[in-house]
């Protein structure tokens, strides 16, 4: 079973920080460019950061510039989204994904992705 687990979420305080991962199983994920997105109440999945499979990375969200950070250890099977300086806005669902065959870069649109894992709550205290 081709399967994406999102795992680290949590809640922390304004300026605080939390490492997500995305555990792949069944298959490969150094193949596949990785994304990260989020999800607040109420708002649009959006797309926050993603890697390629050469590790570079692409930043589609700009309130996160700088404070996020993207990495992917292949020999894990792992993608990790580093989150420092946190703020209230940041709160909300995180989704990786799997971009689909035939894509070879990165996207920030959710349709360019066809694995998604479950979603992993981030909230971020006043």
């Amino acid at each position: 079973q081709l399967q994406l687990v999102e795992s680290g979420g949590g809640l922390v305080q304004t300026g605080g920080s939390l490492r997500l991962s995305c555990a792949a199983s069944g298959f490969t994920l150094d193949n596949y460019a990785i994304g990260w997105f989020r999800q607040a109440p109420g708002k649009e999945r959006e797309g926050v950061l993603c890697i390629n499979r050469n590790g570079g990375s692409t930043t589609y969200a700009d309130s996160i510039e700088g404070r996020f950070t993207i990495s992917r250890n292949n020999a894990k099977n792992t993608v990790y989204l580093q989150m420092n300086g946190l703020k209230p806005e940041d709160t909300g669902v995180y989704y990786c994904a799997s971009v689909r065959a035939g894509y070879v870069g990165c996207s920030g649109q959710t349709y360019a992705y066809d694995k998604w894992g479950q979603g992993t709550q981030v909230t971020v205290s006043s």
